[in-house]
């Protein structure tokens, strides 16, 4: 409280301390000679099958990202929807575990000068005040030296689970039209914060895209297959090297337990019948192969173009 008796709201974006294992010093995450690119996933509306927000912690984990910065959940969530959890300490302390979102950097490896720091930015779809969450993510790519953003998303489509996973891409940019060849998605409608972060972000001057997996509207809870899928299409825009080894094995036991659930359900095979149907009538989804080469020059050449 302040001298004047009125409570002083905490900063949303707060830097994690040396003292806390793993955090690095601000001089550390100084911008260098080329930009950064921040990598954002976002668990719950954008999310179908938890693929976006699984490619993104598994790029975390692959790349050693450490956490560097986080926002305050306190300003942006209302906990009765998502409720802090609770865990007991060493038989004895009880520790709560609030739902915050937080920046990891994944650095360059050593030595190859042409491979940008990677920034991820992890956490739940907020509640509340989206505008002020989107300027705090905006102050932190300011700051240190993000002048591009790929966001990962997923929602659910009439697909079915044993053909590739289509993946979409757009930007809410209207240059990329003009200069770039790359048209803004033509999507109406509700839309969550990737959407709203992205209108966010283009008019601050933050170049920035998303891409976005279609997963089955029969999904069982985890698409390995979807997370996959964006993981390399993320790491293709990126230009970034990732070992999936493990990932691939995860997505090839998803695509078998879908095809059990398949088996043992007679109203989902015959609901996978019906979009089997309508893909082989209508072919396949248009294909993004162009509109991800365009994203990518894009992300590339950032605003220095």
């Amino acid at each position: 409280m302040r001298s004047d008796g009125k409570h002083e709201r905490s900063k949303p974006l707060r830097f994690l301390a040396r003292r806390r294992p793993g955090a690095l010093e601000r001089s550390e995450l100084r911008p260098r000679a080329s930009h950064r690119v921040l990598v954002a996933a976002f668990e719950g509306w954008n999310d179908a099958g938890e693929a976006a927000s699984y490619a993104a912690t598994f790029l975390a984990r692959s790349w050693g990202a450490i956490p560097v910065a986080e926002i305050d959940a306190e300003e942006y969530f209302d906990f009765t929807e998502v409720r802090p959890e609770t865990s007991i300490v060493d038989g004895a302390i009880r520790k709560i575990v609030w739902p915050t979102t937080t920046f990891s950097l994944a650095s360059a490896p050593s030595g190859e000068r042409m491979t940008r720091d990677v920034i991820l930015l992890r956490g739940p779809e907020p509640q509340l005040r989206w505008k002020s969450y989107c300027e705090s993510i905006i102050s932190f790519c300011h700051r240190f030296g993000v002048e591009s953003v790929l966001c990962l998303g997923a929602y659910l489509s009439e697909v079915t689970h044993s053909h590739p996973v289509p993946i979409s891409g757009s930007s809410g940019d209207e240059r990329l039209e003009v200069r770039d060849g790359v048209s803004p998605s033509l999507y109406e409608g509700p839309t969550g914060i990737v959407g709203v972060l992205g209108a966010a972000l283009t008019r601050s001057g933050i170049s920035n895209a998303s891409v976005w997996a279609s997963v089955p509207c029969y999904s069982l809870p985890v698409s390995a297959k979807a997370a996959l899928a964006l993981v390399n299409t993320a790491t293709r825009l990126l230009g970034r090297s990732v070992d999936t080894t493990g990932l691939a094995k995860e997505a090839a036991d998803y695509e078998r337990r879908m095809d059990e659930l398949v088996r043992e359900d007679e109203n989902v095979a015959a609901y996978v019948a019906r979009i089997t149907e309508m893909e082989d009538q209508i072919g396949s989804e248009p294909s993004t192969e162009g509109l991800a080469e365009e994203i990518e020059r894009y992300l590339r050449d950032g605003r220095s173009g």
